[in-house]
Parts: structure tokens; C-alpha cells; sequence
């Protein structure tokens, strides 16, 4: 199987390319650099492996929650792609990539839960509880928005780390959720290899969807915003 992965749900910008399990992968710490990096990472790692577009036989990308236009970026790239290609899409939650990598990062074994944050500005973060299974992350109860002060863990009988950098602002999180949680990496951020892990394991069961129903997941239905003066 060849599958293309892409990321640009944060400040990191990052393509992944898995040929029968082997993965390479370009990443890029670039707030705003994704579109002009996001196409010439792609070509490179189709270049490494002597492919050509028409060689995949699928793609994915972290489909969000996250940045509004980062995620646009990733969509806009992997629907064209898709509609051109005629291959299926599989969107991964770019919290599910995190806990992913954090369950490497951290050495988490099974059972191990893992609990997910990002600053989704305006006073909230993006919150997502993951069990370890199989060598996977597993989302227990749903992906949510919320302030800080809001976030709650699952009842379980394992313990708990934290990951993302939701997780810098514990300081707004409530002392039972922060003093339960350890150790925690809030450096963590979505990278394409772990989209593509993830995409991986959902493809060989048979998921995935047209271009035109890969979409972005914002969790948060409304931006707050200020008019400018006079407006």
C-alpha cells in the first residue's frame, strides 16, 4: 500500500509517505509557511521513492480540530488531489495523531490513558481522552472545546498522562485533572507520520471517503469576533 499523509492542523507543517509500512516523513516548525511547504514536501518524498501521484492508493490528513486555516490548507490540497487521483481520503483526528505520538514519546503501554489538549484560543482548549489499545490510541467519550477550567477526565482504573500543548495552560486546569496526569509533554504537536500510522490501520479495515467528503472538523460551530470602529 502507498499512502500519503498530510498535516497542517498547527503551527507544524508536515508530509508523510508510507510504502508497505515504511514511512518517510518532512516537518517543518512554520506558523505560516504551510502553503508554500506543504507541495514541495509532498513532491520530494514521491521523488525519494520513484513515485509518481498516480502510484497512491489512498490519502489522509489531519482533518482537525485545530487551526481554521491550516485545516483549510490540508483540505483544499488532499480534495484536489483526491478528485484528480480518484483514490479515497481517510481524515484522522489530529487529537488522535498526538495521543498517538505521545503514547511513543512517553512510552505508554496498554491500558495507559492519554488526555489530549490544544489552545483553541478565545479562552478554550481542544480536549480529547484516548486509552492506549493495542498499540493505538482509543477516544473515550467524545473530542470537545472548553475552557480550561472545564475539562474533566474519564473514570478508569489506570493512570494518565498529558499531551499537546493545551496542556501549558494547566495552570486554568482543574487541580484533579492536572495533579492525575503525569508525566505530560506539552510540545507535542500533530505530524503527518502519525496521521498516516493511524490512516493506515483504518484503510486496511476499509475506511475512507470521496474528496468531496473530506472536510474539516472545527468542533467549535462559531468564531468570536469584534467589529473593527465604524464598522
Amino acid at each position: 500500500m502507498k499512502l500519503l499523509a498530510l498535516d497542517t492542523s498547527s503551527e507544524g507543517c508536515s508530509a508523510a509517505l508510507m510504502v508497505d509500512g515504511r514511512l518517510t516523513e518532512r516537518f517543518d516548525l512554520a506558523p505560516r509557511g504551510h502553503t508554500r511547504l506543504l507541495m514541495p514536501m509532498i513532491r520530494e518524498l514521491l521523488a525519494e521513492q520513484d513515485l509518481a501521484p498516480t502510484d497512491l492508493d489512498a490519502l489522509a490528513f489531519a482533518c482537525g480540530p485545530g487551526s481554521f486555516t491550516g485545516l483549510r490548507i490540508a483540505t483544499g490540497v488532499v480534495q484536489g488531489l483526491a478528485w484528480g487521483l480518484d483514490v479515497p481520503v481517510i481524515p484522522v483526528s489530529s487529537l488522535a495523531a498526538v495521543a498517538l505520538g505521545a503514547m511513543d514519546a512517553l512510552e505508554l503501554s496498554d491500558g495507559d490513558g492519554v488526555a489530549v489538549a490544544f489552545d483553541a484560543r478565545m479562552g478554550e482548549v481542544y480536549w480529547g481522552c484516548f486509552e492506549a489499545r493495542g498499540g493505538l490510541p482509543v477516544l473515550l467519550g467524545a473530542e470537545q472545546v472548553c475552557p480550561p477550567a472545564a475539562v474533566a477526565l474519564p473514570e478508569r482504573g489506570c493512570g494518565w498522562a498529558g499531551a499537546g500543548q493545551g496542556w501549558q495552560l494547566r495552570d486554568q486546569m482543574p487541580p484533579s485533572v492536572v495533579s492525575a496526569a503525569s508525566p505530560v509533554d506539552d510540545t507535542l504537536v500533530p505530524r503527518a507520520s502519525w496521521v498516516a500510522r493511524l490512516a493506515s490501520d483504518q484503510f486496511s479495515a476499509g475506511a475512507g471517503v470521496s474528496a468531496v467528503q473530506a472536510q474539516p472538523v472545527y468542533i467549535r460551530d462559531e468564531v468570536t469576533w469584534k467589529k473593527l470602529p465604524g464598522r
